[in-house]
């Protein structure tokens, strides 16, 4: 009996640890996502800039378009303490999957947004909104996924394993140079990120193989 009670807790732990590993992977995945989304708009400031804030000489222009990239981080608190009590209310993994589509749909956005030479002023006015909004669920994601990490890892353990979720980040800014640098990503054989590239490029209005 006791050889099937300890089998028994051997393959519990077992389940345990998988269960542990499925979050910390999900979580951290979804950062890497998360922050690339953001940080890409980084990448491209001074493509950006050429684009969407055209009215004014280039130190201006660009100054506007790192203006628009902090209003992002302006409002990530707020989606912390929005997204936090959702969390709360209907759950983490549900919150943690609309930062992620509205992460999303916001990139995707600033692709299909007109620049400044068809739409004039508008196109920075939405294109701020557009960055507010993708500050907002980057603020909810991040905040969500190292307490949704937190909850779900055992005593003793909580610090380590929210600790993937910072480190992560940091391969978000690291995926974004990557795919700015076409030419880089395409001779080291990341096939994953070609898509990737294309789609960036399109977003922006970039030619990957003009600015490589």
């Amino acid at each position: 009996m006791s050889d099937y009670i300890q089998e028994q807790a051997a393959a519990a732990s077992g389940s345990n640890r998988r269960e542990e590993r499925k979050i910390i992977f999900a979580s951290s995945l979804g950062t890497v996502f998360e922050w690339y989304d953001f940080f890409l708009y980084g990448a491209l400031a001074a493509v950006i800039s050429k684009q969407f804030f055209a009215g004014v000489n280039d130190t201006t222009a660009f100054i506007f378009a790192l203006m628009a990239f902090a209003a992002g981080f302006l409002v990530r608190p707020f989606g912390a303490l929005v997204f936090g009590r959702l969390g709360d209310m209907i759950g983490r993994k549900y919150t943690f999957l609309v930062t992620i589509v509205l992460m999303g749909l916001s990139t995707f956005a600033v692709g299909l947004l007109p620049t400044y030479a068809s739409i004039g002023i508008a196109a920075p006015i939405i294109l701020v909104m557009l960055r507010m909004l993708q500050g907002l669920a980057l603020g909810g994601e991040y905040g969500g996924a190292a307490t949704y990490v937190a909850e779900h890892a055992p005593p003793g353990k909580r610090g380590f394993h929210t600790g993937f979720i910072q480190s992560t980040a940091t391969l978000g800014l690291l995926l974004s140079l990557l795919v700015v640098q076409w030419r880089s990503v395409r001779n080291l054989g990341l096939a994953p990120a070609v898509p990737a590239v294309d789609r960036a490029a399109g977003y922006f209005h970039l030619d990957p193989h003009e600015h490589a």
